[in-house]
């Protein structure tokens, strides 16, 4: 993949690419519509999570009981990142990441800890 850089003035609106900024919506847009899209957005990705976790769970062909079990996370937590509640974060997140790229590794790794 090729990387090109360039260099942008926001005062010139004649350095910017063209068809990349509506300027007239970016001037009409308020600190409400931003915390309104912010929110959204995070929404989003809290679903993105739940998707996240509910499929490596699912590909495992584990329950919610036995998932907690596997992976020594509490039964609560399994359920509240499948319903979006919370987000897997830190340690939690890499876990899952591997479960879902080399679940046989992972599995057999946490099984040698027991």
């Amino acid at each position: 993949m090729k990387t090109v850089k360039m260099s942008i003035d926001p005062e010139n609106p004649a350095s910017l690419p063209e068809g990349r900024v509506d300027f007239n919506r970016l001037n009409v847009t308020t600190e409400r519509d931003i915390a309104a899209q912010q929110h959204m957005d995070e929404a989003n990705a809290m679903l993105d999570a739940a998707k996240f976790a509910r499929r490596v769970r699912a590909r495992l062909g584990l329950s919610q009981v036995e998932f907690s079990q596997r992976i020594e996370v509490s039964l609560e937590t399994i359920r509240n990142w499948e319903q979006g509640k919370r987000c897997p974060t830190g340690a939690a997140k890499a876990l899952l990441k591997i479960l879902d790229k080399a679940p046989e590794a992972a599995l057999a790794a946490l099984a040698a800890l027991e």
